[in-house]
C-alpha cells in the first residue's frame, strides 16, 4: 500500500517517525510531505525517514498565511503523482489534499484551540482520531484512544532515555540543569494568547541560574542570552526528549514540550493564557494526575519552582506516578500502524472508541 503523511511541525516527525519507518520495513511505500519550519527537515533528516518539503513557514501567523497558496500548489500535485491508498496528518493540508485526490484521509487531532482547522477539515476526514482527554465532540466519525499523541515517541515500548544526552550538554552525571521552553506564539490557533514577557524570561533565567545550569529554548528566537546566567539548548533537537528526561525541571509557555515532560516523569510547569476553566484536556488530565503543573500567573510560576526544586522525592514519586498511569494507555504507533495497514477502517481497531469523553471535574487534582 502507498501512504502519505504530512509533518507540519517538529512534533509531527516524532509523532510519526516510529510508524513511518514500521509501514516501510513492512514493505509499504511511505511519503512524507513536509513544511519547512523549525527543525523539522533536520528532524527528518536525522531519522533517515523519506520526505517532500512542501515550501517553508516562519513563526508568525503572517508567514503562514503569505506562504499558504504555494504550500497547496506542491502539495496537490506530489500527492496526485504518488497515489496514496491512505492520508494520515493534523490538519488541513492533510484533509483537503485528500479530498481533491478522492483519497481516505485520518486525521489526528490534539488541540481543542484549533476550531478554524477543524471547521476547514472535518468534512473531508474519514476518521478523527484524538486522546480521550479531548474536550470537543467532532461529529459521528470521531474516535477517541486511551493515550495523548506523544504515546507515538514516548510510550515505554518505544523510548527509553539515554543518559548519554548529558555529554552533549556538556553537564556532569549528577549536576542538576532546567530546561526553559518559550513559545513564538505565532499559530493561528495563538490569536489572543501570550505567556511570559520578555522581562519575564530574563527574570526566570537570572532566578532559576542561580540554583542551577539553566538551558534555554526560545522559539522566537528573541533572547539574547548574552550576559544572562541561560545557556543555549543547542544540542541536536533530536536530542530534547532525552534532555527532558534527565533534567530537574521544566518551565515553559509553550504546549507540547509540557506534555513530554509529564510522560517523562520530569517536574514540568506550564504557564500561559490557555491556563484556566477552558484549558485543554490533555493539561488538565496530566494535572489531575499529578504529573504538571499549570499556573496562570508569574508570581506562581517563582513560588511553585521553589516548592519543587526543594522537594528531594520529587522525581521519584512523579516517575511511580509515570508508570502507574502509563499502564493503560495505547501504544500510539501501533495504532497508527494498525489503522494504516487497515486503510483508514478505524470500526476494525479495538483500542478506538466513539463514546463521548468521560466528564471529569477539573478542581480535582490528585497530589
Amino acid at each position: 500500500m502507498n501512504f502519505v503523511f504530512f509533518t507540519n511541525t517538529p512534533a509531527h516527525v516524532h509523532l510519526y517517525k516510529h510508524a513511518v519507518s514500521r509501514l516501510r520495513a513492512a514493505g509499504h511505500r511511505v511519503r512524507i510531505l513536509a513544511r519547512d519550519y523549525g527543525c523539522t527537515l533536520a528532524l527528518l533528516d536525522r531519522y533517515d525517514l523519506p520526505y517532500h518539503s512542501y515550501g517553508a513557514c516562519g513563526t508568525t501567523k503572517r508567514s503562514l498565511l503569505r506562504n499558504l497558496p504555494g504550500h497547496y500548489a506542491r502539495i496537490i500535485p506530489t500527492v496526485r503523482r504518488f497515489d496514496p491508498d491512505l492520508i494520515v496528518g493534523m490538519g488541513a493540508y492533510a484533509a483537503h489534499s485528500g479530498a481533491i485526490s478522492r483519497t481516505p484521509t485520518i486525521l489526528l487531532l490534539d488541540s481543542e484551540p484549533t476550531s478554524l482547522d477543524h471547521l476547514v477539515s472535518q468534512p473531508f476526514a474519514k476518521a478523527i482520531l484524538t486522546p480521550e482527554a479531548f474536550r470537543k465532540e467532532l461529529g459521528k466519525n470521531h474516535y477517541r484512544f486511551a493515550g495523548y499523541k506523544e504515546c507515538a515517541y514516548l510510550h515505554p515500548d518505544v523510548f527509553t532515555p539515554d543518559p548519554a544526552v548529558r555529554n552533549a550538554l556538556e553537564v556532569d552525571r549528577d549536576e542538576p540543569f532546567a530546561v526553559l521552553r518559550f513559545n513564538a506564539f505565532g499559530s493561528h490557533h495563538d490569536v489572543n494568547h501570550s505567556g511570559f514577557s520578555h522581562r519575564e524570561r530574563l527574570d526566570l533565567i537570572e532566578y532559576l541560574g542561580h540554583r542551577l545550569t539553566v538551558f534555554v529554548s526560545d522559539e522566537g528566537g528573541h533572547i539574547d542570552l548574552e550576559g544572562t546566567r541561560g545557556e543555549p539548548f543547542d544540542v541536536h533537537p533530536a536530542l530534547l526528549h532525552d534532555a527532558l528526561a534527565e533534567a530537574r525541571l521544566l518551565v515553559a509557555d509553550s504546549q507540547t514540550v509540557v506534555t513530554e515532560a509529564g510522560l517523562l516523569g520530569t517536574p514540568a510547569i506550564r504557564s500561559n493564557s490557555f491556563v484556566g476553566e477552558n484549558d485543554m484536556g490533555n493539561f488538565i488530565e496530566l494535572e489531575r494526575a499529578g504529573l504538571i503543573h499549570n499556573v496562570a500567573t508569574f508570581e506562581e510560576v517563582i513560588e511553585l519552582t521553589d516548592e519543587l526544586l526543594a522537594d528531594e522525592q520529587r522525581v521519584e514519586q512523579l516517575q511511580q506516578r509515570r508508570c502507574a498511569y502509563l499502564a493503560d494507555k495505547v501504544n500510539l504507533t501501533e495504532l497508527i500502524v494498525a489503522v494504516a495497514e487497515q486503510g483508514g477502517n478505524v470500526e476494525r481497531i479495538p483500542q478506538l472508541s466513539t463514546a463521548p469523553r468521560e466528564r471529569f471535574d477539573p478542581t480535582v487534582i490528585e497530589g
